[in-house]
């Protein structure tokens, strides 16, 4: 289970243990992975361009002031694409990115078999899931498939 908040954390470190986090670098050559396999997330959550404006993936600097809220947003999707757990929680967590890069992103969770449950306000999410989960704030809620309920619940 993989959870990312609104506001990702960001590690002390280079570019690529914001990639990585919370695995070393060591863990991550055990576990197969390459930086090769880490440009690519960053492609895929569209910030290849970080690692050129930053000098490469050894880069170290303050990433909480380097990088834009949306731009951390991606970065945590790009560790969620390199953990690639069965399940994730997302909380808010694209809220700061735009529609199409956001789409673009849970597409390729759903291509690579990553269940979410999604916190959102954005009803552009709903085309990627299957069903919803609304809670009254008083204590009852309501389940159901998304198909043929997106007029009810508003924009």
């Amino acid at each position: 289970l993989f959870y990312i908040p609104q506001r990702p954390y960001m590690t002390l470190g280079s570019l690529r243990d914001q990639i990585i986090y919370p695995h070393t670098h060591q863990e991550m050559k055990r576990r197969g992975k390459t930086d090769a396999d880490l440009l690519k997330y960053l492609d895929l959550v569209q910030l290849t361009y970080l690692q050129v404006r930053e000098k490469g993936l050894d880069a170290i600097e303050d990433w909480i002031d380097v990088l834009s809220g949306g731009e951390k947003q991606r970065i945590a999707m790009a560790r969620l694409f390199y953990h690639n757990p069965q399940f994730a929680i997302l909380d808010e967590c694209t809220s700061a990115v735009s529609v199409d890069v956001e789409g673009s992103m849970y597409q390729y969770c759903r291509a690579v078999g990553i269940t979410l449950f999604t916190v959102s306000h954005r009803k552009s999410l709903w085309t990627h899931h299957d069903y919803y989960l609304k809670f009254d704030g008083h204590g009852a809620y309501e389940f159901g498939p998304i198909e043929g309920t997106q007029d009810q619940f508003g924009s």
